[in-house]
């Protein structure tokens, strides 16, 4: 296995926190208001029930 060099370890960096990370955040909310919504969508929304 080849070593790696700083502008490889740079760019490995770059890609997981400029591209990666946003991508990842941005999946886990909006998968977790469909989950919301689809529990919403079949249970009625939340509060009390008269």
């Amino acid at each position: 296995m080849k070593p790696t060099n700083k502008a490889q370890e740079l760019r490995a960096f770059l890609l997981l926190s400029v591209v990666m990370a946003p991508v990842l955040a941005v999946g886990i909310v909006s998968g977790f208001g469909f989950l919301v919504w689809m529990f919403q969508l079949f249970a009625g929304p939340p509060g009390p029930t008269h």
